[in-house]
């Protein structure tokens, strides 16, 4: 069985698994080429990434705790109206040119547009034009990513993971609901109550049982 959740590495071993013609194929094949990337990475940023720009056209791409930057250049070559990208971690991985690499020689519009940069995201200037995102970034740090996008009016999406239930403000909903749920219910509400339409939506459970997504715009 081919679990799209594994944390397993797609490598070269795994091409025969995506031979079609479709873009998803086509990106899964450069991330084997790689050779340095969870298989689940692949199926979380391409799952995220298809959702959100069903909502999010254009803009700069703000990949905050990025990694491998994966899902920033997955939403450039969704959306080519997206001039660049920008991809920030605290600690980048070293294989993110690897990864990088094998996507510009698959798609060499991408040479240029995809900036990487090893440092605090507090420090990136967020601009109300910006599309800010982030996947899994670990309990508080989905909280400033959305606090970060919000002081900018930015439009931000986010999938959630690793929920601090000792400090995370589940609003006092726990005995009604899992207290993920509760900390990922308030964070909508107070992006509603800062003036912003949100869409709640959810990726395949069999890519990741912390699967929902939060995507928002600012009204108006």
């Amino acid at each position: 069985m081919f679990a799209h959740g594994s944390p397993g590495r797609l490598t070269a071993h795994d091409l025969g698994r995506f031979t079609g013609d479709s873009l998803f194929d086509g990106i899964a094949r450069a991330v084997c080429a790689a050779g340095c990337l969870p298989r689940k990475e692949l199926y979380e940023a391409w799952e995220m990434a298809r959702r959100v720009r069903r909502v999010c056209r254009g803009g700069r791409v703000v990949d905050l705790a990025g990694g491998h930057g994966l899902l920033a250049q997955i939403l450039l070559l969704l959306d080519d109206t997206s001039p660049e990208a920008i991809v920030m971690d605290a600690v980048l991985p070293p294989s993110h040119t690897t990864l990088h690499g094998a996507l510009v020689s698959a798609w060499p519009r991408l040479a240029g547009r995809v900036r990487f940069e090893a440092r605090r995201f507090e420090e990136v200037a967020v601009t109300p034009a910006d599309l800010v995102v982030s996947c899994h970034a670990c309990g508080s740090l989905t909280d400033a990513v959305l606090e970060r996008a919000a002081a900018a009016r930015a439009r931000v999406a986010v999938l959630p993971c690793c929920h601090d239930h000792a400090r995370g403000d589940g609003g006092g909903l726990a005995g009604w609901m899992p207290a993920d749920l509760a900390i990922d219910a308030l964070r909508a509400t107070r992006l509603r109550q800062q003036g912003y339409r949100i869409w709640t939506k959810t990726i395949p459970a069999e890519v990741t049982p912390r699967n929902r997504l939060l995507i928002a715009v600012p009204e108006g």
